[in-house]
């Protein structure tokens, strides 16, 4: 037993050794240990400290209609209200690469008011690239047209929809598409969507500007660009509304190609 013992102490001894002698063939680990840049601090609650905070239920200061007058949707009670027929509204500020919160609600829903006319609203990225709001809780529609879609482009995962009347959450993380010097796409607009903390759009590839007729398709280059908020004449509310840029686009402070 004793032999035996020595024995297995001098493979341990031998193993140790060998190991030792490669680990010294290795580079050292300081080599990839990065120390620089550091990243900067952000206080993630309740609202990042370096996000863009959009609408708080205070005030519209951040918000104008497409012609730049002043915003006619209902505020109250911490939110914003559509109000039909007075056209969607706009971001001040343009944004490229962007993490958005923005929490929304559709209307109480009537017996009247089914599929696409039930809580119809829609996020526009860069006022191009939509994410459809929309009362998708026991309400049929086409896949591609219900709540958490890229709309009439992409399916979402699952339907994580709340009743009507219920705030709901949406957390994007959007990748503006991207062009070279020249003006030539080099890669499309990507998107991930969490609806009320589920995942329903996983980096999810976008074809290209939606439209309601036809298929969707790049034009040329262009800059960064606001957030839209769609008047589908529905009486959807929004709050909790803020921004984080994430990366600028390549073609900040370009002309883009003609």
């Amino acid at each position: 037993m004793k032999k035996i013992y020595q024995s297995c102490l001098l493979l341990s001894s031998l193993a140790s050794t060998a190991l030792i002698a490669q680990n010294n063939n290795l580079p050292a680990p300081g080599l990839t240990e990065f120390w620089k840049p550091v990243p900067k601090v952000v206080t993630p609650t309740p609202v990042p400290s370096d996000a863009v905070v959009l609408f708080d239920g205070t005030n519209l200061d951040q918000w104008q209609h497409k012609d730049g007058s002043a915003v006619k949707w209902t505020m109250k009670n911490g939110a914003i209200t559509v109000k039909p027929k007075t056209g969607p509204i706009v971001t001040k500020q343009k944004f490229c690469d962007v993490q958005l919160h923005i929490e929304w609600r559709s209307p109480e829903f009537t017996p009247n008011k089914t599929g696409q006319n039930a809580g119809n609203s829609g996020i526009f990225l860069q006022g191009r690239y939509e994410v459809q709001v929309l009362n998708s809780y026991n309400n049929p529609t086409y896949s591609n047209g219900q709540a958490g879609s890229i709309y009439k482009q992409s399916i979402p995962l699952v339907n994580a929809s709340k009743p009507p009347m219920q705030w709901q959450e949406y957390d994007i993380i959007f990748n503006a598409p991207k062009y070279n010097k020249a003006g030539d796409l080099t890669d499309k607009a990507h998107v991930t969507v969490l609806h009320n903390g589920v995942l329903v759009q996983n980096h999810t590839e976008i074809q290209g500007p939606t439209v309601y007729r036809g298929k969707p398709s790049y034009p040329s280059a262009y800059e960064c660009a606001p957030l839209l908020l769609q008047d589908h004449s529905e009486l959807v509310s929004y709050r909790n509304i803020w921004i984080r840029p994430i990366s600028k686009n390549i073609l900040t402070g370009m002309k883009p190609k003609k």
